[in-house]
């Protein structure tokens, strides 16, 4: 069958009449030619590998420029600018012995350059190495990168951080389109699986440039899992066991891929009991349940670009409102308890003219997303469904000078269908049209844009005046002018250093506007005000960086102030027993910054030491503190190589040592924090067994078991400590 389908794409693929074409040959550092070699034309979905000989070619290529990325594991990533304007381009590379650098092709900014050459310091993360982690969930996982938290309900609810900002002011993109579920609210979640996601890239600071409104606090840019290397097919399999949680993750994805048309697809399933804390108890309907399924079909020949994509995920998730109570290993969530549908249909497109491209990315999202008190039946339940869309026109390039012109929209619908409203029916459109422009010589980059948006938004009356649950309709708009200014320069050979300026905006979402009732996730009456303002902030960032073969060294600053920062305060009256909290704005300001080194010491090429600082204060004008703001964190970590063998290849042992400093900063409604530290143990590598060959992760994550509350767990007001030891199993197989 597989033979069947592999053939039906070939013809398919032929077609399409062949035109440009790379050819080359690659040879390692002893001039010998090198087979296995992973060639790669990330932006059109091409890539294929070197044969016995070292040759390798690429067909039916449009005009353009473009990456070409040659890898292979054990030696160093290679990254060329690769321009189409002829038939045949010969590109001939030398691959050497690995270092501990990599340069990788940003996707998140605006012209898609290498990060040495990017205006602005991106964090690029591989699920991989991620995964390497033993983490849980893909929150976990994010909240190991510098300035990067998660405010979390148990193990499985957990809302980015990034520098003190989140909820909305923290734009997440997937498969190209922007993620809408409901991200106001405390207790909602990422809304993600990570099956199926190739890396992470976060933008620390305001992006509205590129994203529009509630990109001021930064962009976490999920890039999908690439399609398989052409005329082949591949399946695969991998499954997680978590002690800690008697949870597992389970995971099956295949590939087939001709030379033009290209398919994928995944589902996975993930199963946890109620999380165990250091003492022996589990914390009370913490269990979860998710079922994630993603696919795609890509195909691209000499003229254009085009893939479809969609993303399936149905989440079933205890809330813990006993605290430690009943005990149990059971799966089954109990009430209360919250159902998340969500659906995401993408279709990214690219045209190629002769000197010139235009790109255009149309998202539509559902996101239906119920409470569950005592029974089956939706006691709130709301269903959002949104449209963006994103046009950007590459102009022909001038010389040194490259420009983007582009405009974005979104069109968002809420809809109450429960018993209950946490906000009111509603509908949001976005408009937004901008310009940048980037200009490089010899290792300088000055890097300018503009943008205009406007948000409308409506909303209808519910309910009867004075009683809870009563919204006014209102009907508001919102404009902003926002701009962006960053340089990038070698000092020295070794020497980086980017500055950055850049504003942007952030319109109050529904829960800001409207609300009146009791928020069953907070424990507090909310009560909305229809007169705030834009939130307007202006963020200085400063990036130094130095490396060589053996070192490396990076310091990040930051200075974000924010006009008009929304929060929510006590106003001393109480309602049916529960605190009333007014919706307020006051201007604020957050600063702090990143700081690490990277040692690879010659000749013991085998042993990498790394140790990161991070630290973030926030502060209203009077002098306040802003809630959700992370504790400082130093991590340290020792990792060791060992030479392949037989059985074993790529293998790897790490220590990692999370130390976390005392919170006394808390807002006026939080509590401070003590510190704590945490050791964490990882080992894994390729096995090599007869035909057999998978990957294979064993982590102890906390192993020492220790007793410690995040300052970001919502858990904490309760005094119910994070998750104890959890030892994670992860097996990897392709066939």
């Amino acid at each position: 069958m597989k033979s069947y389908l592999l053939a039906f794409f070939l013809g398919l693929s032929i077609l399409a009449s062949a035109q440009n074409k790379v050819i080359g040959t690659i040879s390692n550092n002893q001039n010998q030619p090198f087979s296995g070699v992973i060639i790669s034309i990330p932006e059109i979905h091409k890539e294929t590998t070197s044969d016995q000989n070292g040759k390798y070619f690429l067909n039916n290529l449009p005009n353009g420029n473009f990456k070409i990325i040659f890898k292979h594991i054990g030696f160093e990533t290679v990254t060329k600018d690769l321009k189409i304007n002829q038939k045949e381009t010969i590109i001939n590379v030398v691959l050497q012995e690995e270092t501990h650098q990599m340069d990788e092709v940003i996707v998140s900014t605006a012209f898609n350059k290498l990060q040495s050459q990017n205006v602005m310091k991106v964090e690029h993360q591989s699920l991989k190495s991620l995964s390497q982690k033993g983490t849980s969930t893909l929150i976990e996982g994010l909240a190991t990168i510098p300035g990067v938290s998660q405010v979390s309900t148990g193990t499985s609810i957990g809302k980015p951080v990034i520098r003190g900002l989140s909820g909305n002011r923290v734009l997440v993109y997937s498969q190209g389109v922007r993620m809408e579920n409901q991200q106001f609210g405390e207790e909602h979640g990422l809304g993600l699986n990570d099956a199926g996601i190739e890396s992470v890239e976060v933008i620390k600071g305001p992006a509205s440039l590129l994203y529009g409104s509630d990109a001021i606090g930064g962009v976490l840019y999920f890039n999908p899992e690439k399609f398989g290397k052409q005329n082949s097919s591949e399946l695969n399999f991998n499954q997680k066991y978590f002690s800690n949680t008697n949870g597992f993750n389970s995971s099956v994805g295949y590939k087939l891929s001709g030379e033009d048309l290209k398919f994928s697809t995944r589902i996975s399933n993930n199963k946890h009991a109620d999380y165990k804390i250091p003492d022996g108890n589990r914390v009370t309907n913490t269990r979860y349940n998710e079922l994630d399924f993603k696919t795609g079909l890509g195909y691209s020949n000499a003229f254009f670009s085009t893939v479809f994509r969609y993303n399936f995920n149905r989440l079933d998730l205890g809330i813990p409102e006993e605290g430690i109570a009943e005990q149990s290993t059971s799966k089954k969530t109990d009430f209360p308890k919250q159902g998340v549908f969500s659906q995401v249909f993408s279709l990214n497109n690219s045209i190629y003219f002769k000197n010139s491209k235009l790109d255009a990315d149309l998202g539509y999202i559902l996101n239906d997303r119920s409470e569950f008190e005592d029974s089956d039946v939706a006691i709130l339940q709301m269903k959002l469904k949104t449209f963006n869309y994103n046009v950007k026109y590459y102009l022909p390039k001038l010389g040194n000078f490259e420009s983007i012109i582009g405009a974005q929209g979104m069109h968002q619908t809420n809809e109450n269908f429960g018993e209950e409203f946490l906000i009111p029916n509603a509908t949001t459109n976005d408009l937004g049209v901008f310009g940048t422009v980037n200009y490089e010589w010899n290792k300088n980059v000055v890097q300018a844009g503009i943008r205009f948006d406007s948000r409308k938004i409506t909303s209808e009356t519910n309910g009867v005046l004075g009683e809870e649950g009563y919204f006014e309709a209102i009907e508001k708009k919102y404009e902003s002018f926002n701009s962006s200014l960053g340089f990038k320069t070698n000092l020295k050979e070794n020497i980086i250093l980017r500055v950055n300026l850049a504003s942007g905006f952030r319109a109050p979402n529904l829960a800001e506007l409207t609300s009146n009732g009791v928020h069953e996730g907070s424990n507090r009456y909310e009560i909305g005000n229809s007169d705030l303002e834009n939130e307007q902030n202006f963020q200085t960032d400063l990036n130094l960086e130095y490396r060589n073969s053996h070192f490396e060294l990076f310091a990040n600053g930051f200075y974000n102030h924010i006009n008009n920062y929304i929060f929510i305060s006590p106003n001393g009256t109480t309602i049916d027993e529960n605190e009333v909290y007014d919706y307020l704005q006051a201007n604020a300001a957050l600063y702090g910054g990143e700081a690490g080194i990277h040692f690879h010491p010659h000749p013991i090429d085998w042993l990498h030491v790394t140790s990161s600082f991070e630290n973030v204060t926030g502060k209203k004008q009077n002098g306040d503190n802003l809630p959700l703001i992370p504790a400082n964190k130093w991590n340290n970590a020792i990792k060791t190589e060992f030479k392949p063998t037989k059985y074993f290849k790529d293998s790897f042992a790490v220590v990692n040592i999370e130390y976390v400093f005392n919170q006394n900063n808390p807002s006026l409604f939080e509590t401070k924090s003590n510190d704590y530290t945490l050791l964490n143990l990882g080992f894994g590598g390729k096995v090599t067994f007869g035909k057999m060959i998978f990957d294979v992760n064993l982590n102890a994550n906390n192993l020492l078991n220790k007793t410690y509350v995040s300052h970001l767990s919502r858990l904490k007001t309760d005094g119910i400590p994070n998750i104890g030891r959890n030892v994670v199993l992860g097996l990897n197989f392709n066939i």
